[in-house]
């Protein structure tokens, strides 16, 4: 028991640490798909509000002009083209296990999703029912996996890998119920009405964060039964028994009593084996085994890019800055024209009309089909509007310096994107430059292509 829940202890220790890079994914999530302007800033009163808000209250929205859309799917239409449909895989079991799957679907998202967290995760099991069985590829969504600190780059360092699941009850029995009624009964009391508060009450016994708690605890979608699949590397005692008449070599716990018999040799070992256990968000063990696939290994494919000291920085990450730089100029350019186009006004005090406020008249004088009184009964004095054209102040070369640096940053160029080369520029210049800007992506390719060689060496494994 101390031993289980020290297991899941570990486990939502290695979720939490992995707080930060949720966080970062989110924004990058955020940024790829057009939600720009939702950092927050400081006001001079020390209050915090989004950017987009500090813009608003200036009169103008902030524009949008979303380039980091358009750059991923250049690259995953790029990699899709050239990687994915002119690779089919030699096992023809793998090719099949490809095809039940649509693998070119699921790696075309998993590779979005590498592109703006810079991680790419896949669980590889085989699903059965009472008349036959298959294996199951599946992307796994970074808010539900934990894995223990690594720092190695092919996770050669990782001890204990993990996810968390929002099962309905007849899917979580048909995991860990093994056929048993009994058994079956047992997990149904375990999830009764009050799991989530029971849930919530172990996570604060063990220590957990009450911020953090209930994301990992309990699910998120009503009527979902929360369970924790962790896997880990273990290290056991183990007896070689080697029968010299039939050539035939067992592998038994060290505790086994071996009877000594003629022919019969034993020799005392260490066995490094990886250990599933599913747990409730209660600390209860639902069920655990050892691997039961020929690789030997656990069900997860993952990669991680680029890491370095543990730390994941990922493509997206990238190129905020010169997006964000980008909309602030177009926004400013905006309300420079907008500016430029209306001008002042400069309203005599004596020629305010009755019944009017200052506010009423800026009011009318914001709208462009506004009609503002005038009785010139109230002397000369008239409103006057003064406008200066301030637009050409360099802010559109802005523009264009940004955007260049965006491309070369990114390494997406115009070439990659498939924009019309220069007017006279041979056929051959054009392919070499296109050519060029996928030598700059390669590390990522290649990253991303032995992501999917290992797991389908895995699948070739099972």
């Amino acid at each position: 028991m101390q031993q289980n829940q020290s297991i899941l202890h570990a486990a939502y220790s290695a979720w939490c640490r992995a707080s930060a890079l949720r966080s970062r994914r989110l924004r990058n999530k955020r940024f790829a798909y057009g939600d720009q302007w939702s950092d927050t800033v400081t006001t001079a009163a020390g209050g915090t509000v989004t950017e987009y808000e500090a813009y608003a209250r200036g009169g103008t929205p902030p524009m949008t002009n979303n380039l980091i859309r358009q750059m991923i799917k250049t690259i995953v239409g790029r990699y899709r083209t050239e990687c994915i449909t002119n690779r089919v895989p030699a096992n023809k079991n793998v090719a099949l296990v490809h095809e039940q799957n649509q693998l070119e679907e699921l790696d075309s998202r998993a590779l979005e999703e590498f592109l703006i967290s810079g991680t790419a995760v896949q669980r590889i099991a085989i699903e059965r029912d009472l008349w036959r069985h298959w294996v199951k590829v599946e992307n796994v969504n970074l808010n539900n996996f934990f894995i223990n600190h690594i720092e190695d780059p092919l996770a050669r360092d990782c001890e204990m890998v993990g996810q968390l699941h929002e099962l309905s009850m007849a899917q979580l029995l048909k995991i860990v119920a093994h056929g048993s009624r009994s058994k079956a009964r047992w997990i149904r009391n375990l999830y009764r009405n009050d799991c989530q508060e029971r849930a919530i009450d172990f996570a604060h016994a063990i220590g957990a964060d009450s911020h953090l708690a209930t994301s990992f605890w309990t699910p998120t979608q009503g009527g979902k039964c929360r369970a924790i699949e962790v896997w880990t590397l273990e290290n056991r005692e183990i007896l070689l028994c080697h029968d010299h008449a039939t050539a035939q070599v067992k592998l038994v716990p060290a505790t086994t009593k071996v009877k000594n018999a003629p022919g019969i040799t034993t020799h005392w070992d260490i066995a490094t084996t990886w250990h599933c256990r599913w747990f409730t968000p209660m600390g209860d063990l639902l069920a655990e085994w050892d691997s039961p696939w020929a690789h030997g290994s656990h069900p997860f494919v993952m990669k991680f890019y680029p890491l370095t000291d543990g730390e994941v920085h990922s493509f997206v990450e990238g190129i905020i800055d010169q997006q964000k730089a980008v909309n602030q100029i177009i926004t400013l350019i905006n309300n420079i024209m907008m500016a430029s186009a209306k001008g002042v006004l400069v309203f005599p005090e004596t020629a305010l009309p009755d019944g009017f406020t200052w506010e009423d008249i800026r009011e009318v004088w914001s709208k462009c089909n506004g009609i503002l009184p005038y009785n010139p009964n109230y002397g000369n004095a008239k409103p006057e509007q003064i406008s200066v054209n301030n637009t050409n102040i360099g802010a559109y070369e802005m523009v264009k310096l940004q955007m260049q640096l965006l491309e070369e940053i990114s390494g997406v160029t115009g070439a990659l994107q498939g924009r019309s080369t220069v007017s006279g520029n041979s056929a051959t210049l054009y392919q070499n430059e296109t050519a060029n800007a996928v030598i700059a992506l390669s590390d990522i390719f290649g990253t991303f292509t032995n992501f999917r060689l290992n797991r389908d060496n895995k699948i070739a494994r099972l």
